[in-house]
């Protein structure tokens, strides 16, 4: 029953039945997919702690509109110094903001700078439903009205308003990455096949998986709760579009070779669907399960992307065991032109280039993986100057932005903290007391009521200190002393330096328990599949090296190439779920092949066996999910081009360096006990298996006289 369902995608008239069954699938996914961004939830509190006291925050300021508030401030300024009109100008328009559909609560007054040569405005705005779409929309009619009127005058809008709306306006921009990772797969495609058609079908089928993953996850935030986001919402797409783009080419790949030595081309795809389903399934399972373990953080951005991102993985899987497999049968072999693999023919033998590296390991595999496991060793130090402490909301972008020339521009004439200001909801019969003795911290500049409601008032803090500084940190960490001592636990800081401080300790929490999580949850997968110990050790130790290496290399290209202004806090988790689940992957289709070869001709003959067959086809995967994750570079914020180049450097040394050499050098190495503790099968001999012959060098012929009596 198992190998009927399994060869049901490929069958003469099982790839009918998948057709029509995905075509009806596409149909309303096509649609639904399009809702995605109306579920999207990107409020502050779809990216906080959900413990935290920021989070607190964040509901008790509701009680001052729906949603919360988030305050923008439109700065102006004259060079030469303000007029009595421009002064004029800024109070009328603060009576127009407060007008503002989306605005809500109290607009301050305007505030003159000491030097006299600029004056801001700090405006309450509602944070609903929409999210970073909505605050979008009422800071473009706060610029608007700010910039009418006298052209010397210069003014922007900043603050946590403006850079939120900065944040909206850049990840508008996925559909372009999604394009430019279309452009990358398809080169590469086309290097590896040399065929001007075949491409088309993982491509087709990898968008269909893409649309499909979208119209789920839109279905299950609309009505399952299920949260999903600006950054997990793109990284879907790049995450689908490159695994399904693997699965594809390891799928094409072995039926290819079965059709040297299969008439029927659905015997073939059956063949190669049972040789190459366990691992494609192994893989997928390692991937999506240990998303699913970002469920045990608590700062919810990571949270949320575990199970948006398995569901991804999960649909990838059924469109390249589906999908794709009835494509290709239905197009039959001419889809392969002009190399098209024909029934009876050898395949190339002398092994190529990767027989060539299988030959240099296997010289001395000791030496080898010595000597490669010291470098990447040697590169994780860069790991030492690792401080994902946040990214200074000035330097998140890579070009400078609408809300980046404000901050400069307030930064010149205003307290440095005056743009990240920190904001609490206290008892009203307390707020006296608080507002007086918030004035009088040193690190504090200003403190204005923003409103008052329901027994409960809204204070605003200025820290002295710039946005993102250890100073600015310490200040949240005495405002919320002084407002706890005086408001008592009732009371609730949040905003500023208290988001990035509760940032950091959410993240440093999740590190510390959603790692070690992912290494024993990938360790089990693979006891599973290969049912052995020292395996799985070594391939979960090869990978975790990689990461090292990885994410030093970054430290150093980001501080000193780049010039990044740091990493955000949850950045070393994401890189670590992806580097290690997508590394294991290319671990697992190499182990798989070389432990399938090593029942016919021992270990090592198989580590060079495995070595040789699977590395043109691993090669290419590995560059295709780097090319689909380099795109994210596109995206003008700086932590999604951190990620991307992260990931697409990590799969690159997988690719070429872990795979190839190290776990090549140490099966060679290890030999039968890589398998421990299980017992090593005899050794046959290549000549006895029969389905093998087209692929020992021997005589063709009894295979095909096998096929046809078959």
């Amino acid at each position: 029953m198992m190998r009927a369902l399994v060869a049901l995608p490929g069958g003469r008239r099982g790839k009918w039945v998948v057709l029509v069954a995905w075509i009806l699938l596409l149909i309303p996914a096509f649609s639904l997919a399009g809702m995605l961004g109306s579920v999207q939830k990107n409020d502050i509190s779809a990216w906080l702690p959900s413990s935290s006291e920021s989070a607190r925050f964040v509901t008790a300021a509701g009680k001052f509109g729906p949603g919360g508030t988030m305050p923008a401030v439109v700065v102006y300024s004259r060079t030469g110094g303000l007029t009595q009109a421009d002064v004029a100008k800024a109070n009328a328009d603060a009576a127009a903001f407060q007008r503002l559909d989306g605005v809500t609560g109290k607009v301050q007054l305007p505030l003159v700078a000491d030097d006299l040569q600029a004056v801001e405005t700090v405006v309450p705005v509602r944070v609903g439903e929409s999210g970073w779409t909505g605050i979008a929309q009422v800071v473009d009619r706060l610029a608007a009205i700010a910039a009418e009127g006298d052209t010397g005058l210069v003014s922007h809008v900043t603050g946590p308003g403006g850079y939120a709306a900065d944040s909206g306006r850049a990840f508008g921009a996925a559909d372009l990455l999604m394009i430019i990772a279309v452009v990358v797969v398809v080169a590469i495609l086309l290097f590896t096949y040399r065929s001007p058609v075949l491409w088309l079908l993982p491509v087709i089928s990898a968008v269909a998986a893409v649309f499909t993953s979208e119209a789920v996850i839109a279905v299950l935030a609309k009505y399952a709760g299920v949260v999903v986001n600006s950054q997990s919402s793109f990284i879907l797409s790049v995450l689908v579009f490159g695994a399904a783009t693997d699965y594809a080419l390891l799928l094409i790949a072995r039926y290819r070779e079965e059709l040297l030595v299969h008439f029927d081309r659905h015997d073939a795809m059956a063949r190669a669907l049972r040789r190459s389903g366990p691992a494609i399934l192994a893989s997928a399972a390692t991937v999506a399960v240990s998303l699913l373990v970002l469920l045990l953080a608590t700062v919810n951005s990571t949270r949320g992307l575990g199970p948006v991102c398995a569901v991804g993985i999960v649909v990838a899987l059924l469109a390249m065991t589906t999908l794709l497999p009835a494509l290709l049968v239905l197009c039959g072999r001419w889809i392969f032109w002009p190399a098209k693999p024909s029934f009876g023919a050898l395949p190339p033998s002398g092994g190529g280039f990767w027989g060539r590296v299988s030959a240099f390991v296997a010289r001395r595999p000791r030496w080898i993986w010595a000597v490669t496991a010291a470098v990447l060793g040697a590169l994780s130090l860069g790991m030492l100057g690792l401080h994902a402490e946040g990214i200074p909301q000035d330097r998140q972008f890579t070009k400078v932005t609408e809300a980046v020339l404000g901050d400069q521009l307030q930064a010149r004439h205003f307290p440095a903290g005056a743009g990240n200001p920190i904001c609490a909801v206290v008892d009203s019969a307390a707020s006296d007391q608080v507002r007086l003795r918030l004035s009088l911290l040193p690190s504090v500049a200003t403190v204005v009521q923003l409103d008052q409601k329901d027994g409960k008032t809204l204070i605003l803090a200025t820290p002295r200190a710039g946005a993102g500084s250890p100073e600015a940190l310490d200040t949240a960490r005495q405002v919320r002393a002084v407002v706890h001592g005086l408001a008592g636990d009732g009371a609730a800081v949040g905003g500023g330096p208290a988001i990035t401080l509760d940032m950091q300790e959410g993240a440093a929490r999740d590190s510390w328990v959603v790692i070690p999580a992912i290494l024993l949850v990938v360790f089990g997968i693979l006891v599973l599949l290969l049912r052995a110990l020292v395996a799985p050790l070594v391939l979960v130790g090869t990978v975790v090296l990689s990461y090292g290496a990885t994410m030093g290399i970054s430290v150093f290209v980001f501080d000193h190439v780049f010039g990044f202004g740091g990493m955000d806090a949850a950045f070393p988790l994401q890189a670590f779920t992806f580097l290690v689940a997508l590394g294991v992957d290319y671990n697992i289709f190499l182990v798989t092949r070389i432990r399938e070869e090593a029942g016919k001709a021992g270990t090592r003959r198989g580590a060079r066996t495995g070595l040789t067959a699977t590395g043109g086809v691993i090669t290419s995967a590995g560059l295709v999910l780097a090319g689909t994750f380099a795109a994210m570079g596109s995206l003008p914020m700086v932590f999604a081009a951190e990620l991307g180049f992260t990931v697409a450097l990590g799969v690159l040394i997988d690719t070429f360096v872990v795979r190839s050499v190290l776990v090549t050098a140490l099966t060679l190495d290890l030999g039968e006990a890589m398998w421990w503790p299980r017992r090593p099968k005899p050794v046959v001999p290549v000549a006895e298996v029969g389905h093998e012959l087209a692929y020992s060098g021997t005589s063709f012929t009894e295979a095909r006289f096998e096929e046809q009596e078959r």
